[in-house]
């Protein structure tokens, strides 16, 4: 009886909104797109159908809103797409749903709101304790956001996400703001997941921020923000499993890629690690920042990281490792090759005293293990420094490999090209000289010759 009340209540939602159509019946106007997606959905709406207006002066917040939490009745039967066709589409912050894909048309940008009102404050998440900017306990929601959602794509054909970025940034400089700045994209417990073939402009913050997530696929994704504002990272991995990170270009005022897994002791309780994750052809522009960033936030460790094929032009560094004395847990079996980069301040950085923390409740003894770091077949044109490597007193970095890597320096570089400190480990065929504390063996440094398991995801073909 109770299966039967609710299967009239989900039919009576579809009736309620007669433009809900099957994939056979598409309205001509959206018709004929093909696109590649983790799974297809049986049924499609389009954001005008529940009101929205793309003229990007009209709020479509209760547009979104309304529509995804009435194509929700439709995941158990096919699931549902919504399309955002051609224009501005001004909306504040929303939740998704399961077995459901968001697909912004080429020609269509969701503009973020700049009006606070429109997006909800929450809790911090868990494994921080704090929100991020430091101030208070609160944050806002991100603008397309979930929590333990199954199956969720985000996709388009060069459609646009814009986050209008400048009002949240000047407020922020001036801290005026009680709660930190919203994220672009943010996904909680969640799994199955596909953020791929959109560009993202201007977020707030953060850009992609995928947190306690499995099975995550991010591809063919553009991120374009001012290489001059702070936090405005690329794509975050935080405390996630099994994710793929491929063929994305960054332009960045922060890292272009962070892999994070928690801050401090609330990260060390909450004790979840980021793992299994793999980042090839990434192409990185980032003058203050990094390439790929592991750390700081890495009190639930992270390991199991392959890094491959990575192109990197006026950024600050490859691969940076960031921790510190009150982080705990471990960075460990990381593997990075096959980098080309050009105009660098840094070709290797880690940093083991990077002091920032969410409170005064943090375990100074609470020492981080970073070993097993392996980097292999690297180039670079225009450096400043070949390499600062500090680890932390009675902490050292061991393990570290670094093998057939060739580095050209800039017209005024400095005079210590290695200042290597607490670290352990070898080189070969490195150029110019290392320091004495990782000595010449001759011998190539590790990389894992297995998949992780989403790299073996097959796409379907799905239309609109």
């Amino acid at each position: 009886m109770i299966r039967l009340v609710f299967g009239i209540l989900v039919l009576l939602a579809i009736f309620r909104f007669p433009t809900i159509e099957s994939r056979s019946h598409h309205p001509s106007a959206y018709s004929g797109i093909e696109f590649s997606a983790l799974n297809c959905r049986k049924h499609k709406a389009v954001i005008t159908d529940f009101g929205g207006v793309g003229d990007g002066k009209t709020s479509n917040t209760k547009a979104f809103r309304t529509a995804i939490s009435n194509l929700s009745h439709l995941a158990s039967y096919g699931g549902a797409q919504l399309v955002v066709p051609p224009g501005k589409w001004l909306t504040g912050s929303f939740n998704l749903t399961s077995h459901f894909t968001l697909f912004i048309q080429k020609g269509a940008t969701i503009l973020a709101s700049q009006d606070e009102s429109e997006w909800p404050v929450v809790a911090p998440l868990p494994s921080y304790g704090k929100g991020r900017d430091g101030t208070g306990t609160g944050r806002f929601n991100s603008l397309i956001s979930g929590t333990n959602l199954t199956d969720v794509v985000i996709t388009g054909n060069n459609g646009t996400i814009n986050g209008q970025g400048q009002y949240w940034w000047d407020k922020f400089k001036k801290k005026q703001f009680k709660v930190t700045r919203p994220y672009m994209i943010e996904l909680l417990f969640s799994k199955n997941i596909q953020i791929s073939n959109i560009t993202l402009v201007d977020s707030p913050s953060w850009h992609i921020h995928p947190v306690y997530c499995n099975n995550v696929i991010v591809k063919s994704i553009t991120i374009v923000a001012p290489v001059d504002v702070p936090n405005t990272d690329g794509i975050n991995p935080d405390s996630c499993t099994n994710t793929l990170i491929e063929d994305c270009y960054i332009v960045s005022g922060d890292d272009c890629i962070a892999v994070k897994s928690g801050w401090d002791q609330y990260g060390i309780k909450f004790g979840m690690p980021t793992q299994q994750l793999s980042i090839r052809r990434l192409t990185c522009i980032s003058p203050k920042s990094a390439g790929v960033a592991l750390g700081s936030e890495m009190s639930g460790g992270i390991k199991d990281i392959r890094i491959e094929d990575v192109t990197l032009i006026n950024t600050e560094s490859s691969v940076r490792i960031k921790t510190a004395a009150g982080r705990g847990a471990y960075v460990k079996d990381i593997y990075a090759r096959r980098f080309t980069m050009k105009t660098m301040k840094y070709v290797f950085w880690m940093s083991g005293n990077y002091n920032q923390h969410p409170d005064e409740g943090y375990d100074p003894k609470a020492l981080p293990e970073v070993s097993n770091i392996n980097f292999s077949d690297m180039t670079a044109e225009n450096v400043t420094m070949s390499a600062s490597l500090a680890g932390i007193d009675k902490d050292p970095f061991t393990d570290i490999c670094i093998s057939n890597v060739n580095i050209t320096l800039s017209a005024k570089p400095k005079e210590v090209q290695w200042n290597c400190t607490n670290m352990a480990g070898v080189t070969s065929r490195v150029k110019p000289e290392p320091c004495s504390l990782l000595p010449e063996m001759n011998m190539d440094c590790k990389f894992p010759s297995d998949l992780i398991p989403i790299e073996s995801v097959v796409f379907n073909k799905c239309y609109l």
